[in-house]
């Protein structure tokens, strides 16, 4: 791109890291922790009963060696799809999956993944990197999902992220919002702490107040992305249970912090829906289209 500073520009024109290739057995353990995490009660768990979408994230996890973690928590070098650049600093950019068929209890899945893009840009903040990542899901040689993950870096030293209106912790629960589909999700330290473990998410933004609040200049713990987007797609799973989702297309709008009530709505039309997640009153931090079944 130009104008781009040259390292910048270098990992946009060279770095394109070859394919990769997992498999693991869909097992029933992870499911029942996330069940959980939500207050939820568990899916149906046994052999073939199919995972509700959006789960397989539990499965095929990066679990690095301590000694190769940087000081964020996030792998120093290599990793799966981690750029060249300098004091990286990821952020989940957002994403769209197609959901073909159901991943079942004791498949063994399989995940092909590639880089299909990378792109420098400049924002307000200074420049970022924007890498697309695609991966296939298959069972015995069939794509079930289709995923493109968007993923942002950039370098550490951006100005702080301001702290979003809304009470940090509401005396009492706030009121269900007034939409045809919602929740309220509260993520409390001691849920994202459980969601790092479950997903193997060692980022210390997500449970390091210190960490976050004075290396990378947040007010507070960061809500991860992936438990945002997992959070909207609650909603037709509590909502409307008779629907199958079909695709899921999502957006990272804005950081969301801990201990703050989340207003998760929905507004469907047909076999389309728009969701969204943020403090009431707020502009959402996510947001999301989904066509269903």
């Amino acid at each position: 791109m130009s104008g781009a500073p040259e390292h910048f520009a270098a990992i946009e024109a060279d770095w394109r890291p070859g394919p990769v290739e997992a498999a693991e057995f869909v097992t029933a353990a992870p499911v029942r922790a996330l069940a959980g995490l939500f207050d939820q009660p568990v899916p149906a768990l046994g052999l073939g009963d199919p995972l509700p979408p959006l789960w397989h994230w539990l499965y095929m996890l990066d679990r690095p060696a301590q000694a190769d973690l940087g000081e964020d928590g996030h792998p120093r070098d290599g990793g799966l799809f981690l750029p060249p650049l300098p004091d990286r600093r990821r952020m989940f950019g957002g994403g769209r999956l197609e959901f073909r068929a159901p991943i079942r209890v004791g498949d063994l899945l399989t995940r092909r993944s590639e880089v299909a893009s990378v792109r420098a840009r400049h924002g307000g903040s200074g420049w970022l990197l924007l890498v697309t990542v695609r991966h296939d899901y298959l069972v015995d040689g069939e794509i079930r999902t289709v995923e493109e993950q968007d993923l942002v870096y950039k370098q550490a030293g951006i100005a702080p992220v301001p702290e979003p209106a809304g009470d940090a912790v509401p005396a009492a629960p706030t009121e269900v919002p007034t939409a045809p589909w919602a929740f309220t999700l509260r993520p409390d330290p001691t849920l994202l702490f459980r969601f790092s473990a479950l997903t193997y998410n060692a980022h210390r933004i997500h449970y390091d107040r210190d960490y976050a609040r004075d290396v990378e200049g947040y007010p507070d713990l960061v809500v991860h992305g992936p438990l945002l987007a997992l959070s909207l797609l609650e909603l037709p799973r509590r909502c409307a249970p008779e629907r199958a989702v079909a695709a899921f297309t999502f957006r990272s709008r804005a950081p969301l912090f801990a201990s703050r009530d989340i207003e998760v709505t929905g507004v469907p039309e047909g076999d389309r829906a728009v969701f969204s997640a943020g403090l009431p009153g707020s502009a959402p931090g996510i947001t999301a289209s989904v066509t269903l079944r």
